[in-house]
């Protein structure tokens, strides 16, 4: 519950982390209980203000946060395992795999692969790319880039039509041919990305 259940309202094992969480399961009870009253609108799913870009900063501390977690482990999991044999003496520098981290991280950024669940399956593919050099709008185009975690398959339309959110932010026309249709997107080209600050 703690770790898994809204983890953006609090990880604490506490009971001030789970009152916040009750809080929040109780303002989401009543804002679909207006809804259904009709005392609100439903919340409109495409509209930009409610949409966060995962930017290079976050996703490397995720990642770097991941592989360190499993460094940790290992660790611990080494250092029992020498307790259990009966050994008096602790080689904790022997212990820590050093190119747990740096070989992950390598890893990730040659096949774009991002992360890894519980159970070793990739989480994200296709994060990092190799740049597009063919001419100047090309790369700056690549730059910017935008991509809608939407299965490409789906024959959802409103998620690839352009909303009225989008103007300044996100170019209507430039987006690719086929499948991925408005589902990769591009930023405009003055726009830029603001920070959340608490």
């Amino acid at each position: 519950m703690a770790k898994n259940f809204l983890p953006h309202i609090s990880t604490q094992d506490d009971e001030a982390g789970f009152r916040k969480k009750a809080f929040f399961v109780g303002y989401m009870v009543f804002r679909c209980l207006q809804v259904h009253c009709g005392t609100k609108e439903q919340d409109d799913r495409d509209y930009y203000g409610k949409k966060r870009l995962d930017m290079a900063g976050s996703l490397l501390s995720g990642l770097f946060r991941q592989l360190f977690q499993t460094m940790v482990d290992t660790m611990g999991k080494e250092l029992k395992k020498k307790l259990d044999t009966g050994s008096t003496v602790l080689d904790v520098q022997a212990a820590i795999k050093t190119d747990l981290i740096s070989r992950g991280l390598k890893t990730a950024l040659a096949t774009g692969n991002w992360g890894a669940d519980r159970h070793g399956n990739v989480l994200r593919a296709g994060v990092a790319q190799v740049l597009n050099r063919l001419t100047f709008a090309s790369s700056l185009s690549h730059l910017r880039r935008l991509n809608t975690p939407i299965d490409k398959s789906g024959k959802l339309a409103t998620p690839r039509q352009l909303h009225n959110t989008h103007w300044g932010m996100i170019c209507p026309a430039e987006t690719p041919e086929g499948a991925s249709c408005g589902l990769v997107k591009n930023l405009s080209l003055m726009a830029f990305v603001s920070v959340g600050v608490n």
